[in-house]
C-alpha cells in the first residue's frame, strides 16, 4: 500500500450551447486567488480572459498570466494533454475540461476514469443548465435528462432571467432528474470555486504544500452573506477509530445532494500503521493509505459539502460509524471493502500488462 503522488483533480464542465459554461469558467479563472488551473477547451467557442482569446486552435497551449494554462484540444488527444498538464513543471492544482456544447460528457468522464495517468483523479462532472431555456433545451436535446442523471453537481445558471416561481419549478425539475447530484443556483456563472476544488496552499517558494484539516475546515465556512452561498458544509472529528463496515455503509448510501467528502480516516486496529485519505465526489470514491505522520494525534477528520443536505443528520450518521468499545472491534475482513477503493499501485516501467 505505497503512497500515490499528489493527484490533480480533473473536473468536467458540461452543458448545452448557451448554458453559460464559458462564463462560469472565466469566473473560476478570475477567482483563482493563487490556485493554478489547467483549462482544456474542447469547444468551438472561445474562452476570454483579460485581453486574450483562445479560440478553436487544436494543439495550442498558452499561459493565462496568473499561473493558469489553457489549451484547445480534440477529445481524442485528451490523455496526451493530461500527460502534459500534469508534469511537475506545470505546477497545476486542478484541471478543468470545458466540453463542447454538443459533446457527450459521459465519454469524457469515461476517458478520465480509464486514464493510466496516476497523477490525476476524477474531480466530478459539473453540468450547467440555463434556467430560462430549460424546457426548450430539453425539447431540442432529449439527452439532457440523461446528462443530468450522471452529473455530480448541477449549476442552474441565469437565475436572474426567471421569476422566483419559475426558478422553483426549474430547480425542482432539475433536482428530480439529477437524482443524487447536488443542485445549486447561480447568475452569470458565479459559483464559489471552492465548491469545485480546494484553494491552493503554497510554501514560501511558491510551491504547493499539503492542505491540513484546519485549512480544509477554514475553506468551507459559509455565511448567509456569502455571494455564492448555495451549499452547506459539515465538519466531523472523532477521537475514536471508525468502523470500516459502518463507514462504507454510510458512503454507499450517502444522501442526495452530498457532493464532496474529503479528509482523513483512522481505522484503528483494523490498520494501525496507516491513516486513510478519503476523496469522494458524486458517486466516485477513493481511499489512499499513508503512514501516520510521526507524533500526529490519531483522529478522523472529514469535511462534507453538499446542497439541500441535512447537516445534523449527516453528523449523527458519521458519529454512528465510530467503534464504540471492545464489543464493537471490527473483524479483519471488514477492511476488504475499503481496500476495493484503494487504487492499484503503478506497474514498474517497461513491464508488460496482462
Amino acid at each position: 500500500m505505497s503512497s500515490v503522488p499528489q493527484q490533480i483533480p480533473v473536473v468536467v464542465l458540461a452543458g448545452f450551447l448557451g448554458s453559460g459554461k464559458t462564463t462560469l469558467l472565466n469566473h473560476l479563472l478570475r477567482s483563482a486567488r493563487g490556485t493554478r488551473i489547467g483549462v482544456m477547451v474542447n469547444d468551438f467557442g472561445s474562452i476570454e480572459i483579460d485581453a486574450m482569446t483562445v479560440a478553436g486552435q487544436v494543439g495550442s497551449t498558452v499561459s493565462l498570466g496568473n499561473g493558469c494554462l489553457c489549451c484547445a484540444v480534440d477529445a481524442s488527444e485528451l490523455d496526451t494533454y493530461l500527460e502534459t498538464l500534469t508534469r511537475p513543471s506545470s505546477r497545476l492544482d486542478v484541471i478543468v475540461i470545458e466540453a463542447s456544447g454538443l459533446a457527450e460528457p459521459q465519454e469524457l468522464v469515461r476517458m478520465i476514469l480509464a486514464s493510466d495517468n496516476e497523477r490525476v483523479v476524477y474531480g466530478g462532472l459539473v453540468e450547467v443548465v440555463d434556467a430560462a431555456e430549460f424546457d426548450a433545451t430539453r425539447e431540442r436535446h432529449p439527452e439532457t435528462d440523461r446528462h443530468l442523471a450522471i452529473a455530480d453537481l448541477v449549476v442552474v445558471n441565469k437565475v436572474d432571467r426567471v421569476s422566483p416561481d419559475e426558478l422553483r419549478r426549474v430547480h425542482a425539475a432539475v433536482t428530480e432528474l439529477a437524482g443524487r447530484a447536488a443542485v445549486i443556483d447561480a447568475a452569470y456563472g458565479r459559483v464559489d470555486p471552492e465548491l469545485l476544488f480546494d484553494r491552493a496552499a503554497r510554501t514560501d517558494d511558491g510551491g504547493p504544500r499539503q492542505l491540513t484539516f484546519e485549512d480544509l475546515d477554514d475553506l468551507y465556512v459559509v455565511e448567509d452573506t456569502h455571494p455564492h452561498a448555495g451549499y452547506e458544509t459539515v465538519s466531523f472529528t472523532a477521537g475514536e477509530p471508525m468502523h470500516p463496515r459502518k463507514l462504507l455503509d454510510f458512503l454507499d448510501s450517502r444522501p442526495e445532494g452530498l457532493y464532496r467528502i474529503k479528509g482523513f480516516i483512522d481505522f484503528g486496529a483494523a490498520d494501525p500503521a496507516n491513516r486513510y485519505s478519503l476523496h469522494a465526489v458524486g458517486r466516485f470514491l477513493r481511499f489512499y493509505p499513508e503512514p501516520w505522520p510521526r507524533g500526529e494525534q490519531r483522529l478522523t477528520q472529514l469535511v462534507l459539502i453538499g446542497s439541500g443536505t441535512n447537516g445534523e443528520a449527516l453528523h449523527k450518521a458519521l458519529d454512528d460509524c465510530r467503534v464504540t468499545g471492545p464489543h464493537d472491534v471490527p473483524e479483519e475482513h471488514t477492511m476488504w471493502g475499503v481496500l476495493r477503493y484503494v487504487p492499484e499501485p503503478a506497474e514498474p516501467a517497461g513491464e508488460d500488462r496482462p
